[in-house]
C-alpha cells in the first residue's frame, strides 16, 4: 500500500512562495525585536563610557589613603616601613586583587605613593616671590614617574631601597617643565624644606621631565604634580603665591615623615571606561558603595591599614548617568510598544490572510471528519518550519549586527515573535472552523452588530487606556518610574480610536451612498456598496495597524521635533544670537564695522556689560548692566523673541534713562526714578519695561539702558551677531584684532547638546521606530488588499460581462479602497493629535534634549508637530491609492473567463 505524502512537505512544495514570504516577514520582525534591546544596551553602554571619560579624572578615580602615624603601631621604624616602596607596591596589588571583575582598572593610569597632605613652605629666596610670599611645595613620592614622562634635561631622582630614613639630610627630586619654567628651577638647583625638627631638608633637582598624556588620570588627579598653581593668602584682598610640586624617588618616601605637616600613603585606582557596560552598572555601583562604606572597605582595612579611607566621585557620575538613562527609558519604550503592536497586527493579518485563502480547504477537512485539534496541529507543523527558521535567522543576524547587547533579552524577543507567528494561523483556523457550517451569511460591516463579548472587551480596553493616560499625566516619565502600562498609553489610545472608528464607519458610508444611488453612473455607488460589504474582521485589523502606526509615527515625530526645538531655544538662550564675540576688556570701536562686512552677517548689536552694578539698596545680589544701541538691540530681541521691545522706549529723552529690567531688578527699584551706579559715575534710571529674558544676559538679573546715556566712555565688551550662515573661522579672524576676544557660535553650542551617546541613541531609536512603523503600515495595507483580491477579481469579471469597461473597473477598485484609507488617514492624524494633547503633560523631554547641560528651560513638554501629523496621513492615502491602482491594473489585464468558473462561490 502506498504511503500518503507527509502534510508539511506537501504543503511547502505546493505553496513555496507563501512559505518564503512568511519566513521573510518573521525574519525581519525577529531581527527588529532582537536588535531593539541590544541597540538600547549598546547606546546606553556607550553613554556610560562617554560620561565616565568626559568627567575629570579627579571625579572618577577611586582614592584610598592611609596615615602612617595613625594606622601603624610599633614606633618610628614601623611607620618608616609602611612608606617603603616595596610595602606600597604590595598594598597596591592587594587592592587590585580585592576589586571584583565588574570594575575593570586602568593600571596604566593608576598611581600610588606617598605625599604631604599640605604644601610646605621653603626658605630659598632665589625662588620667584609673588605678593603673597615665597612658593610652597607639595612633596610627592609617586611611583612610575619615568614611565609617564619624557626627560627634558638631567636624570630621574634616585634612592637606594632602605637607604632613606626620616633623618636623611639630602634627597633627589625631579620637576616638570611647567614647574621649572614658572619657578625658575634648573637641573642642579637645591631647595631647602624646613623639617619638624632639626636642619632643613636639602632637595636637589636632578631632572626636568615633560608629562606624557598630562590630561589623563596619572597627572590630573593632583594637577599640581604637572602644573604649578596660584594659592592665595587669607588677607583682604587675597594675595597670590606659587604652589609647586617636587617629585621624589619612590624609595625616598620615608623622608616625608620628617615634614612639619601630615603625610599620607595613597593609592589612586583609575577605572577603565572601556571595560564598562550597562549590564555591569549595578555591580559597579555596588562595588563603589562597598569600597566606601561596606564589606570591601572592611576587608581592605584588615589587610592594609585599620583606618584606611576610601573616596570617589565615580558613584556621583554613575548616579547622574542612571538618572538620565531612567528618564529616557519610558520615552523610548513608547516607540517600542508602538512598533511591536503594529508588527503583531501584521502577523495576525498574515495568519488571517492564509486562513481566508484556505477556508474552502479547511471546511472540506472538517466536513470529512477532521477535528479542530488535528487541523490546528497540522497547520502548526506547517507554519513552524518557515517561522522558526526565520526567527532563528533574525535573532542570529541581530546578535551579529549588535554584538554589545545582552543575549538573553534578544533570545526572549525572538522567541516571542516565533511563538506569535506560529500561533496566528492555527488559532484563527481553529476559531473559524470550531463547528462545521454551511455557506455563511453576509458579514457586512454596515449590517454587523457588535456582540456583547466584543463590547465588554472594548470597555475593558477603554478602562485600561484611561488608567494609562491618567497615570502618565500624574506621574510623568521624568523620574524614570514609568511601567509598561504608562509606556503603552499612546498605543492604547490608537487601539481605542480604531475600535471607535470601526463602530462609526457605517454611518458616513450610509450617508454617502444616498446621493450616489441617485446618480446615473454606477461606479460611485458600487464602490461605496463594496466598501460597506467588507467584513468587520477584515476591517478592524488593517485599520488598527494603520492607526497605531500613524499614532506612533506622529508621536515619534513630535518627540524629535520637540527635542530639536528645545535645543534651538537652549542654544539661543546660551549665546543670545547666532554668534557672539566676548572680551574681558573693551573691544575696538572699529570691530563692529569689520564684523558687519563678514560674509553671512546680517546685523551686529554692540553691548557694554558690567557684572556688578550697584543699585544702592544695600542688597548683595549681583545685577548685570547692559548698555546697548537701542536700534540694533531691539531688532535682535524681536528676531530672537528674547524679551522684544520697541527701540524708541529705550532712548533717552530727558535726564532720566528709561530702562528694561528683569522682574527682580524692577522690584528692587520699585518702578520709580533711582540713582544707581558707582559714586564716580552715577546715573538716574526709570524702569519702563520688564522682561524675564534678554539676549545679552544668559542668566541672572539684568538692567538694559541706552549706551548713549551712560556717563563716561564705555566701549562695547560684547558683539551679538545675527546671521545663521556666518562661519566661525571668519569671525575668529576678525576678532583676533581685538586681542583676547573669544568667539562663540550658536551652532556649536547646539551641537554640544547631541554629544551624549544616550541622547543620540534614543533619537535614532525613535527615527527607526517611525520608519519601521510606516513600513509595517504599508505592509498591512497590502495584506488587506490581498485578502480580498480574489473576491474583487470575481466581481470585476461579472461586471465586465455586464458591460463595465476596463477603465471603469479600475476606478471601481480604487474608489472601493479609498474610504478605508481616508478613514485611517484622517483618524490617524486626529488620534495622533489627541494622543499628544493627552500625554504631553506627563512627558518631559528635557533629559532627552539637553541631558545634564546647565541650561534651564524649565520642563520641555511634548508638542504636536503638524508635519509629523499630516505628512504620514497624506502618504498613507497616496500609497493606498497606488497599491489599489496597481492591483486594479493587474486584475483588469486578466481575461474574464479566468475569473468566472462554474460552481465558484466567490
Amino acid at each position: 500500500m502506498k504511503t500518503a505524502a507527509p502534510w508539511v512537505r506537501t504543503r511547502l512544495r505546493t505553496a513555496p512562495g507563501s512559505a518564503a514570504a512568511l519566513l521573510l516577514l518573521v525574519l525581519v520582525t525577529s531581527f527588529l525585536a532582537a536588535a531593539f534591546p541590544g541597540a538600547v544596551d549598546a547606546y546606553e553602554s556607550r553613554g556610560l563610557r562617554h560620561e565616565v571619560s568626559a568627567t575629570s579624572p579627579d571625579g572618577t578615580v577611586i582614592q584610598l589613603s592611609s596615615d602612617p602615624g595613625q594606622d601603624v603601631d610599633g614606633g618610628p621604624q614601623a611607620r618608616t616601613d609602611a612608606l617603603r616602596a616595596r610595602r606600597l607596591t604590595e598594598n597596591y596589588r592587594q587592592i587590585l586583587a580585592a576589586l571584583p571583575g565588574s570594575l575593570r582598572v586602568d593600571t596604566r593610569q593608576s598611581a600610588y605613593g606617598a605625599r604631604t597632605l599640605k604644601p610646605v613652605e621653603v626658605t630659598d629666596t632665589w625662588l620667584p616671590e609673588l605678593n603673597g610670599g615665597l612658593p610652597v611645595f607639595t612633596l610627592s613620592a609617586q611611583t612610575a614617574v619615568a614611565e609617564h614622562s619624557t626627560p627634558v634635561s638631567g636624570r630621574m631622582p634616585r634612592a637606594t631601597a632602605g637607604s632613606v630614613t626620616p633623618a636623611t639630610g639630602t634627597v633627589e627630586a625631579a620637576v616638570t617643565s611647567a614647574t621649572a619654567g614658572a619657578l625658575r628651577i634648573k637641573v642642579g638647583s637645591t631647595i631647602h624644606v624646613p623639617r619638624a625638627e632639626g636642619a632643613p631638608l636639602a632637595v636637589r633637582v636632578t631632572g626636568i621631565v615633560e608629562p606624557l598624556r598630562p590630561q589623563q588620570s596619572y597627572w590630573s588627579v593632583e594637577s599640581v604634580l604637572r602644573t604649578p598653581t596660584y594659592l592665595h593668602t587669607p588677607d583682604q584682598p587675597p594675595l597670590p603665591y606659587w604652589h609647586g610640586s617636587l617629585l621624589l624617588a619612590p624609595e625616598a618616601a620615608p623622608i616625608l615623615l620628617s615634614m612639619p605637616v601630615d603625610t599620607e600613603a595613597y593609592w589612586r585606582i583609575a577605572p577603565d571606561p572601556a571595560g564598562m557596560d550597562i549590564a555591569g552598572l549595578p555591580r559597579i555601583k555596588q562595588t563603589i558603595a562597598s569600597l566606601e562604606h561596606g564589606p570591601l572597605q572592611s576587608a581592605l582595612r584588615t589587610e592594609i591599614a585599620p583606618w584606611l579611607e576610601t573616596s570617589s566621585g565615580l558613584d556621583d557620575v554613575l548616579v547622574e548617568f542612571d538618572g538620565i538613562r531612567a528618564a529616557l527609558k519610558p520615552v523610548v519604550a513608547v516607540a517600542a510598544f508602538g512598533v511591536g503592536s503594529v508588527a503583531a497586527v501584521v502577523l495576525l493579518m498574515t495568519g488571517g490572510l492564509a486562513a481566508s485563502r484556505r477556508h474552502a480547504e479547511l471546511s472540506l477537512l472538517r466536513s470529512r471528519g477532521g477535528s479542530v485539534r488535528g487541523i490546528a496541529g497540522r497547520l502548526l507543523a506547517e507554519v513552524a518550519v518557515p517561522v522558526l527558521t526565520g526567527a532563528a535567522l533574525g535573532c542570529a543576524l541581530a546578535l551579529v549586527a549588535v554584538p554589545e547587547g545582552r543575549t538573553l533579552p534578544a533570545l526572549l524577543a525572538s522567541a516571542a515573535v516565533a511563538l506569535f507567528g506560529c500561533a496566528t494561523l492555527p488559532l484563527r483556523a481553529a476559531f473559524v472552523h470550531r463547528r462545521p457550517r454551511l455557506h455563511g451569511d453576509r458579514d457586512d460591516l454596515v449590517r454587523a452588530r457588535p456582540s456583547r463579548r466584543r463590547t465588554v472587551a472594548e470597555l475593558t480596553l477603554l478602562v485600561l487606556t484611561v488608567a494609562a493616560v491618567t497615570a502618565l499625566r500624574r506621574r510623568g516619565t521624568s523620574d524614570g518610574d514609568a511601567d509598561a502600562l504608562i509606556s503603552a498609553a499612546p498605543v492604547l489610545v490608537g487601539v481605542i480610536a480604531a475600535l471607535l472608528l470601526v463602530r462609526l464607519y457605517p454611518l458616513p458610508l450610509r450617508l454617502a451612498a444616498l446621493p450616489m444611488a441617485r446618480r446615473r453612473g454606477a461606479v460611485g455607488f458600487l464602490s461605496l456598496a463594496r466598501a460597506g460589504r467588507s467584513s468587520a474582521a477584515s476591517t478592524v485589523l488593517p485599520l488598527l495597524a494603520l492607526l497605531v502606526a500613524l499614532t506612533t509615527t506622529a508621536f515619534g515625530g513630535s518627540v524629535l521635533s520637540g527635542v530639536a526645538d528645545a535645543r534651538d531655544r537652549a542654544s539661543l538662550a546660551a549665546i543670545g544670537a547666532d554668534a557672539r564675540i566676548d572680551a574681558d576688556q573693551g573691544l575696538p570701536d572699529a570691530l563692529a564695522g569689520t564684523v558687519r562686512k563678514v560674509a553671512g552677517v546680517s546685523d551686529v548689536a554692540p553691548v557694554h556689560r558690567e557684572y556688578d552694578l550697584d543699585l544702592r539698596d544695600g542688597r548683595l545680589e549681583r545685577v548685570t548692566l547692559l548698555a546697548v544701541d537701542p536700534d540694533s538691540y531691539a531688532r535682535l530681541a524681536g528676531r530672537t523673541g528674547l524679551g522684544p521691545f520697541r527701540a524708541a522706549e529705550l532712548r533717552k529723552s530727558s535726564g532720566v534713562l528709561p530702562a528694561l529690567a528683569s522682574p527682580a531688578v524692577a522690584e528692587r527699584l520699585r518702578g520709580g526714578t533711582a540713582t544707581i551706579g558707582s559714586a564716580a559715575e552715577p546715573f538716574s534710571v526709570r524702569v519702563d519695561m520688564v522682561r524675564s529674558t534678554t539676549p545679552a544676559a544668559t542668566d541672572g538679573d539684568f538692567l538694559v539702558i541706552d549706551a548713549a546715556g551712560l556717563p563716561g566712555r564705555h566701549p562695547a565688551s560684547m558683539l551679538l551677531i545675527s546671521g545663521p550662515s556666518v562661519a566661525g573661522a571668519d569671525l575668529g579672524a576678525a576678532a583676533r584684532a581685538a586681542g583676547s576676544a573669544t568667539v562663540k557660535l550658536r551652532s556649536a553650542e547646539r551641537a554640544g547638546f547631541t554629544t551624549s551617546p544616550v541622547q543620540s541613541g534614543a533619537e535614532r531609536i525613535y527615527a527607526v521606530a517611525a520608519g519601521v512603523g510606516a513600513g509595517y503600515a504599508v505592509l498591512a495595507l497590502v495584506l488587506s488588499l490581498l485578502q480580498t483580491s480574489a473576491e474583487r477579481a470575481a466581481l470585476l469579471g461579472r461586471l465586465r460581462t455586464m458591460g463595465l469597461t476596463r477603465r471603469q473597473g479600475r476606478r471601481l477598485l480604487i474608489l472601493e479602497n479609498l474610504p478605508q484609507a481616508l478613514l485611517a488617514a484622517v483618524g490617524g492624524a486626529l488620534v495622533g493629535w489627541v494622543a499628544i494633547l493627552l500625554l504631553a503633560p506627563g512627558i518631559d523631554l528635557g533629559r532627552l534634549a539637553l541631558a545634564d547641560r546647565a541650561v534651564s528651560l524649565g520642563e520641555v513638554e511634548l508638542r504636536a508637530d503638524p508635519l509629523s501629523l499630516l505628512l504620514p496621513a497624506l502618504a498613507l492615502v497616496a500609497i493606498a491609492s497606488a497599491v489599489a491602482a496597481a492591483q486594479a491594473w493587474v486584475i483588469t489585464r486578466r481575461t474574464t473567463t479566468t475569473e468566472l468558473r462554474a460552481g465558484d462561490t466567490r
